[in-house]
Formats: structure tokens, sequence, C-alpha cells
């Protein structure tokens, strides 16, 4: 077989779009979609292309963003609207190849290597793709294309949403265009990796792809690999239906309203995390044995803060065997220092179904209470039953429990 077609397809301003087909009225108006101003998270989720000519950027605070911009329209975010589009467009895209992966919920790879007999070439494919898109949810969308994952991915990113016609292709043939790049424009450096990277004299991506790979993997290991390959394009991952199919971690993350400043109000929303982080392992079917605990410190300049595991003697999906875990952790690790944000993971994961039992432990109770905690948000939603604790001024879990990642529905 010859060469993959694979696709990276990612919709323009995708929260904002939304929102304008939805309210015609915000056509031709610059719209940013934007979190509660009255909280901590009102900063810019996502902004049109008229708001970004007035130098709004995503993830500005919404004051910031209104000195750019005073009657710029703030629309607060619909996540569960977000969410439908978005599967939709997982459809519409199937109706070209059977091979279509999400990889966020405003960008899907496709592979359509088997597709051009039927569709055309992959610029025509492209084309067709992004008129279906435009034509069913008013969303439009950038497709880059490449060899493999990589290249499709950061066609799109570098080069696909800077053309006209929002589809650009990189491969072999024309990766010195990507080599010409500042390091921080290639996929997988954030801002510490740029850093890093230009303390040891490389700028460019092409700087990195020719930068000996030894002395790479012995400052990062496989990292060092990875990070090498990306800039040489190199990716022999597949497009596959069942990236989602095991789930490695179930975790929950919440930034606070305001800065938690004792033990007892940490405390209350840490016990919140971790019902719901019970909750979802139950939902979903699995049980863990590791509890990732981590912190947020509230000061942006000097960030505190701590991240922290450990390994539970027996899996579990009960709510307090989470919680005295990363209590415990909580107590050990934290600086006493103002708390931003906090979040739990629970790992390690296998199938609830097949487990072994301590019988040293009231096992029996715990599974009667999962079940009747179960029953009860299933029947009549999350808000029908919390601890008293939540009802405090620290508790957050009623008002979360209406919200879809931290965001209103």
């Amino acid at each position: 077989m010859g060469e993959k077609i694979i696709f990276l397809t990612d919709m323009q301003s995708f929260y904002a779009t939304v929102e304008k087909v939805r309210d015609h009225s915000l056509k031709d108006k610059p719209v940013i979609v934007a979190g509660d101003p009255e909280r901590r998270s009102g900063i810019v989720l996502a902004a049109c292309p008229i708001a970004k000519k007035y130098g709004i950027t995503t993830a500005e605070t919404l004051g910031s963003a209104k000195l750019k911009c005073p009657h710029v329209e703030v629309v607060r975010p619909h996540m569960q609207q977000y969410i439908d589009v978005s599967i939709q467009i997982t459809k519409i895209m199937e109706q070209f190849t059977d091979l279509v992966e999400p990889f966020s919920i405003d960008e899907q790879f496709m592979d359509v290597t088997g597709s051009q007999k039927l569709f055309g070439d992959q610029f025509e494919i492209a084309k067709k793709v992004q008129a279906k898109i435009l034509e069913d949810t008013g969303v439009y969308s950038r497709v880059g294309i490449g060899p493999n994952k990589i290249l499709a991915k950061m066609a799109c990113d570098n080069f696909a949403k800077k053309n006209k016609d929002g589809i650009f292709r990189l491969d072999e043939s024309n990766i010195d265009q990507l080599w010409k790049m500042p390091i921080g424009n290639m996929f997988g450096v954030g801002s510490k990796m740029e850093r890093h990277l230009r303390g040891m004299g490389i700028f460019t991506i092409g700087g990195l792809a020719k930068h000996p790979l030894p002395t790479l993997k012995k400052k990062w290991g496989i990292n060092g690999e990875v990070l090498w390959q990306t800039a040489n394009g190199i990716d022999y991952s597949p497009v596959t239906v069942k990236t989602h199919n095991q789930q490695k971690a179930v975790g929950h993350h919440m930034t606070l309203p305001r800065d938690y400043k004792s033990l007892k109000e940490i405390k209350i929303v840490l016990l919140e995390l971790c019902t719901e982080v019970a909750r979802r392992c139950r939902k979903k079917g699995y049980m863990g044995v590791t509890v990732s605990f981590g912190v947020r410190g509230a000061d942006f300049d000097f960030p505190t803060g701590f991240h922290r595991q450990v390994t539970l003697p027996l899996p579990t999906n009960y709510d307090l065997d989470i919680f005295n875990a990363a209590y415990k952790l909580l107590l050990e690790f934290w600086d006493r220092e103002p708390v931003r944000s906090l979040g739990v993971s629970l790992s390690n994961l296998q199938p609830s179904d097949n487990y072994q039992i301590d019988l040293f432990d009231n096992y029996l109770l715990k599974e009667s209470l999962n079940s009747a905690f179960d029953v009860i948000w299933d029947k009549y939603g999350r808000r029908a039953l919390y601890r008293a604790s939540s009802l405090t001024a620290a508790g957050q879990a009623s008002e979360r429990a209406v919200k879809i990642g931290g965001h209103y529905k």
C-alpha cells in the first residue's frame, strides 16, 4: 500500500462560531466566549476572527479583552452545545472514512487513504469535508494533510490556519518550511521546554531536527527521542477509533472561585473531588489503585504547590478510600500557602466486576453505599444528594453539578 493520507481537521474559533450560529444577531460582531466574570473563570475561552483583529487572544482575562475592544460581545459558554456539535462533526467525517479519531473537542484526525477512489484526491476530499461541515453546522474548518498524524497536525497549526483555503500538506518534500520556524511552534514544545531548548542553542525546529539524537536522549530519555522524531516528522501511530476505549485514569480538577487558605476549606473541596472521581469510575466500570493529588498555589508569579501519588493496597472506587489517601498527601506536602486549584485522579485501572477483596475491610457496606448513591444520582441528578459540608461557603458541589468542565452546560 502507498503512503498514507492523514488529515487533522481543526474547527476555527469553535466555541465562538457555534455561538454565532445559535444567535444570528452576533454574525458581524466581535464575539468572545468567556466564563463568569464574577469568578476566576472569567477568562477568554474563544474569540471569533473579528475579535482577534483587536488583539484579543485565548486565555487572557475578560477585563483585558474588554480594554482592547470595549464593544466586544461576551457570551457565557454552553458546553453541552459544543459537545453536541463536535459529535455531529465526527459523524460528518465518518461519511468520508471509517477511521476518525477525535483529538480534542475541536480537532479530529482522519485517515482517508482508502477513500480516494470514492471521493477524489486528498485535496478534493479536504474541500468536500470542509464544505459539508460548513453546510451542516455553520463551522469553518481548516485541514492539515500529511503522511502521518504529527505532520498533519503541524501542517494545520502552522500553515493551513494561515492559508486562504484553509488546506495545506506537509511532507518530506517541503518539511524545510517547517524547519525554518521558531522552536516554540513545534507541537509538544511548551514554554518551559522552549526555554530549555533555547538554552541548548536550539532556536528553530530544523535546529532540533538536526541536533544529535544521543545528546537529546541523554538529557530527556525517551522524551528526547520523541522531540527529535517530531521535528523530523516521524510518527508511527495510526489513526484509530479505539484511542479512548481503554482509559488510563479518571480524574477531576477544580479552579477555585477564591483563594482557599485553611485546611478546613480545602478538605471540603477535596472530598467533593474524590466523590466525583469515584462516581465517574463506577460509571465507567473501573476501580483503581493509584491516587494522584495535586495542588497549585495562588501566586501566578511565584507558583507553589505539589503533585504526588500513592498506591493503595487494593483497588477501589469508593470516595472515602480515595479521599483518605489524598488527604494524607495534603497534610504531608502542602506548604500552607493559599491554594488556587486542586485535582485528584485514580489510575492503574481495572474492571470493577472482578477484583480481590480484603477480609479486614467492610467492602459489602462500601458497595451498598456506592449503589445507593448512584441510583439516586442517576434518577434525580447530581444535586439530589451531597454531604452537608458541601452546603458551607467552601463547598462547590452544588454549583458544579450543573456544569460541564467547570462551565455551564
